[in-house]
């Protein structure tokens, strides 16, 4: 079932003592048309006229030195076009899961922008500066209240990286909300100078119930980025729209979705943000991931407290 409600953005704020640079190379992204030019994305990335498509492909693989020999497909000219690409499987075992019931896997390839405990409604999003989880979920007080003071993770996907996004631990869907928004870009650099950006831009929220409580995985979109897609309901997104949308699944029978740890989710047709969110005590990250730290799909992000009897 899906119900629709009004959303809307707040005044935007940048660093104004940031570095002369940084504040000269935002300025000029806020000035991009963004929905112009991520429809545009959208189609050239989906052309199948073969010359074209190849040579995006190659000229993609070679600036960011894209590694196919971890692909299911390696040869480049295999893929109908180069969403096909973007979004290519992997070869089965090149991304092993940390074994236990208690181990919380990485999501998705990436980097870490930030990991730790929220500061009951603040995550942090860069040196300095926070933003409201409540906001994140879709300005619902309700839907934040389980994960207020919980743990938290912020993963980056660069171009390079594999784009499908997997299941942290296994988990039953109970909700998904599609949350419009701007569409900044979501780089290291946009993360320091653009305020609240994470609950600003185009998201899909996906909240989880698992044996030790509610789990949450929020697809950021951005600059390019703006198609985001689930196994169960396929594209979310576009249309891109003005409202907010929410579908609730039901525990079991007909439009019951459980995923079993690792499963795929969905995928970023071009790259963003995954946000994975627990309750108060849940998660007890690794000592060694910290901001900046490259991770992989599968790895051991940390592990869960062990559910009250």
């Amino acid at each position: 079932m899906t119900t629709e409600s009004k959303t809307r953005g707040s005044p935007l704020e940048t660093t104004a003592a940031a570095p002369w640079r940084d504040r000269l190379r935002h300025g000029a992204q806020c000035l991009l048309p963004q929905r112009l030019l991520t429809w545009l994305t959208h189609r050239l990335t989906r052309l199948r006229t073969p010359w074209i498509k190849n040579a995006l492909i190659g000229a993609f693989v070679r600036y960011f030195r894209v590694n196919l020999d971890e692909a299911s497909a390696s040869d480049p000219r295999a893929y109908a076009d180069f969403n096909a690409f973007f979004t290519r499987a992997l070869k089965s075992g090149v991304r092993p899961l940390a074994p236990g019931d208690r181990v919380v896997c990485c999501p998705v390839d990436g980097a870490v922008s930030q990991i730790g405990i929220a500061q009951a409604d603040t995550l942090l999003q860069a040196k300095g500066r926070g933003f409201s989880l409540t906001a994140l979920l879709g300005g619902d007080p309700e839907r934040a209240q389980p994960f207020l003071g919980g743990g938290f993770a912020t993963l980056y996907l660069s171009p390079r990286d594999y784009h499908r996004i997997h299941l942290p631990l296994a988990g039953q869907l109970r909700e998904m909300v599609h949350v419009p928004g701007q569409l900044f870009s979501v780089s290291p650099l946009t993360t320091r100078m653009r305020a609240n950006l994470f609950a600003r831009n185009e998201r899909v929220i996906t909240l989880f119930e698992t044996p030790v409580g509610p789990m949450a995985l929020v697809l950021v979109g951005a600059l390019n980025v703006a198609s985001i897609a689930t196994v169960w309901a396929g594209t979310i997104t576009p249309p891109l729209g003005k409202t907010l949308r929410h579908w609730h699944y039901p525990p079991q029978g007909d439009g019951a979705v459980r995923l079993d740890k690792g499963a795929e989710l969905g995928r970023f047709n071009m790259g963003s943000t995954v946000i994975l969110l627990f309750g108060p005590g849940v998660a007890r990250w690794e000592s060694g991931i910290q901001a900046g730290t490259v991770v992989r799909m599968g790895q051991r992000l940390g592990k869960v407290a062990p559910p009250v009897a």
